[in-house]
C-alpha cells in the first residue's frame, strides 16, 4: 500500500473515542480504524523503514491493570523505530493530528547515570546543548519526564542542572491540522524531520550506556 496521507476520518474517529471510549464504539468503528488509521501507518513507517527501521505499530489497546483511568482504548496511533533501549523515533496521529517525535523515554539507573555523567562533561555536554539549540531553532520542543529537584550527587546551580534534572528527554513537533497530514507529502516531512534529530538520537546513543 502506498502511503497517501491521512483521511480526515482518522482524526474524526479519535474525536469521537475521546467521547466515547467504550467496547461498544471501537466494534461498531473497528473498520474506521483499519482502514483510516492503521493502514496509513503501516504504509507510512513501511516507506521509512529502509532508511530507519523497521516500526513497531503499537496496540490499541490501553493496559488498564494498574490504571485508576479504566478505559479501554487509547486515543491515538503511535509508531516507534527502536535504534537503542528505549531510543528511537515515533510518530504518531490522533485526534490533535500529527505528531513527530525523537528521543529515549525511559532509562535504567546506569544508563541514566551514563546520560547525566556525559551532560556535565564539558564537551559532551557543550555537544548535546549545540544540537538541542539548533534542534529548537527548527521548531522542536524538548519534553520528557523531569524530577522536581536537582538530582543526588549535582548541584542546584550547575549550569546544565535543566537537562541533569531529566529521566527521560524527548523532542517532539506537532503538525496538528495542517492540510500536509492529508497528502503523501506527509511522508517527506516525517522523513525530513527524523533525519534533522538524528543527531540528537546519536548523541543518546553514544553516552548512554546500559
Amino acid at each position: 500500500m502506498t502511503f497517501t496521507g491521512f483521511p480526515e476520518a482518522a482524526l474524526d474517529f479519535y474525536d469521537d473515542l475521546e467521547m466515547d471510549n467504550t467496547k461498544t464504539f471501537w466494534e461498531a468503528h473497528r473498520d474506521v480504524h483499519a482502514t483510516a488509521v492503521a493502514a496509513p501507518m503501516k504504509a507510512l513507517t513501511a516507506a521509512l523503514a529502509d532508511e530507519f527501521g523497521d516500526a513497531k505499530i503499537f496496540r490499541p489497546y490501553r493496559d488498564v491493570r494498574f490504571s485508576k483511568d479504566k478505559t479501554p482504548y487509547k486515543t491515538h496511533q503511535g509508531a516507534f523505530v527502536a535504534k537503542g533501549p528505549s531510543t528511537g523515533y515515533y510518530v504518531q496521529v490522533g485526534a490533535p493530528g500529527v505528531r513527530v517525535g525523537v528521543g529515549f523515554y525511559e532509562a535504567s539507573g546506569p544508563r541514566l547515570a551514563s546520560v547525566r555523567e556525559a551532560i556535565v562533561d564539558q564537551r559532551r555536554g557543550a555537544e548535546l546543548e549545540e544540537v538541542l539549540a539548533a534542534l529548537a531553532g527548527a521548531g522542536w520542543e524538548l519534553g520528557g519526564d523531569r524530577l522536581k529537584t536537582a538530582p543526588r550527587g549535582y548541584s542546584a546551580d550547575h549550569p546544565r542542572i535543566e537537562l541533569l534534572r531529566h529521566k527521560s528527554m524527548t523532542l517532539g513537533k506537532a503538525y496538528g491540522f495542517e492540510p500536509v497530514i492529508h497528502t503523501p507529502e506527509l511522508l517527506d516531512r516525517v522523513r525530513a524531520d527524523w533525519r534533522e534529530a538524528t543527531p540528537f538520537v546519536e548523541w543518546v546513543l553514544r553516552y548512554a550506556r546500559a
